[in-house]
């Protein structure tokens, strides 16, 4: 008989200061378990690997809430305003045939060969940003360096320029932490903005393209097809919003579990060419994006013994599916010689996270850089002091003070 575990809200920062414990409640009792989102939304959690592992190649569930709509009509996508509208046409919502055709056009911007490309300008800015601290001194490794690192690559790709970086953070924080139709109308201004500001970029760029990312874009064709206006904008933002907020919460959480695993730390510094299975690990046990983006059921159905209606809203918990003993040897101890590693940090099937390849890379010399400037590196303030950003798809730390 299954364990009744009370119904939660699990988009407040309360809840991402320790998910796990949670997790594996599910895990044992209630794999499929219903929760509360903010407002009078909710959702289906899948939190076993298989499970999840499945939801993610499922012709019954599809990414595009207009394929799912129920008996009335309805489903429970989140609610956007008319100028908005053409940003829900985004390859991150939509199933194949569709995403496949999106995903063709932008695909060569992100292969390993032109990822391997960046790393000289990574290595740059990451000693850059470094050269600003100096020994002894506290600061915030979220706004100092974890978020400038992707930020200013991804922007750069697109012809961004570097004094619109922190607007666009803050637009795109407003989005990411939107988990109900209210947070989404607090974040209307910033969607307002950022809309208009890409409308106008894509506007200039059309008028004399440049070698950047916007410019391919609006000239990228594959076996004659093309972006629609409307697309253009909506990959545009999606580039920019999924293109540093994986790392900029991998880079941060990596250096908190790293600082409160001394052990592995220490043998990282003496065996330098575990940092790629290090960043798997990190990968795994911090799962900077902790559930897969919204899926919803396209037809009605039972799993585990959970009635799961047409239309509703289905979230697979990557980061649930990554502490899964079924799936990992002590799935709660921090290894970063672990191996095998089959995490889902980056999703799984056709929505596989396109910009895997820049985010290990990014990561990978962010951390290299910072612990070889700063051998010492410690926190500044308890742990227990640490405090979440709410949201329904990542775990992100809003600040994380070090001292050097």
């Amino acid at each position: 008989m299954s364990a009744v575990i009370e119904m939660m809200n699990v988009t407040k920062p309360e809840f991402w200061a320790n998910p796990y414990d949670h997790y594996a409640r599910w895990r044992e009792h209630t794999p499929v378990y219903r929760v509360a989102l903010s407002g009078s939304r909710s959702a289906w959690m899948v939190s076993r690997y298989e499970d999840v592992a499945a939801l993610m190649k499922d012709q019954r569930f599809a990414k595009d809430p207009n394929r799912a709509k129920s008996e009335d009509g309805s489903a429970q996508s989140m609610w956007l305003p008319g100028f908005a509208k053409p940003i829900s046409r985004n390859m991150l919502d939509l199933d194949d045939p569709d995403h496949a055709r999106l995903r063709m056009l932008v695909h060569k911007a992100f292969t390993p060969r032109v990822i391997e490309g960046m790393r000289a300008r990574l290595e740059s800015l990451t000693h850059e940003l470094l050269n600003r601290v100096k020994l002894g001194q506290t600061f915030n490794l979220v706004t100092d360096y974890a978020l400038p690192v992707p930020m200013t690559i991804i922007t750069e790709m697109l012809g961004i320029p570097n004094e619109d970086q922190d607007k666009f953070h803050k637009w795109s924080t407003a989005l990411v932490s939107a988990a109900s139709a209210w947070d989404m109308v607090k974040a209307l201004p910033s969607l307002y903005f950022l809309v208009r500001y890409l409308k106008n970029l894509i506007k200039v760029r059309r008028g004399n393209l440049r070698d950047d990312l916007v410019s391919a874009l609006i000239t990228a064709e594959d076996a004659g097809d093309h972006f629609s206006e409307d697309e253009l904008l909506a990959m545009i933002v999606i580039i920019l919003i999924a293109g540093h907020e994986t790392t900029v919460n991998l880079i941060a959480s990596g250096v908190l579990t790293l600082l409160q695993h001394p052990d592995q730390l220490a043998r990282l510094r003496a065996e330098p060419t575990l940092i790629k299975p290090a960043i798997e690990e990190l990968l795994r046990f911090t799962s900077p994006v902790a559930n897969a983006t919204e899926r919803y059921a396209i037809e009605d159905m039972t799993l585990h013994g959970m009635n799961i209606k047409r239309g509703e809203f289905v979230l697979g918990v990557l980061a649930s599916a990554n502490r899964d003993p079924s799936q990992f040897n002590q799935p709660d101890v921090f290894d970063i010689s672990r191996d095998p590693n089959r995490h889902l940090a980056f999703g799984s099937g056709i929505h596989y996270c396109l910009g895997a390849p820049l985010a290990r890379l990014e990561t990978q010399i962010a951390f290299q850089n910072l612990f070889d400037r700063f051998p010492d590196l410690r926190l500044a303030v308890d742990a227990s002091e640490l405090r979440w950003r709410g949201g329904i798809v990542v775990r992100a730390l809003k600040a994380l003070p070090v001292r050097a």
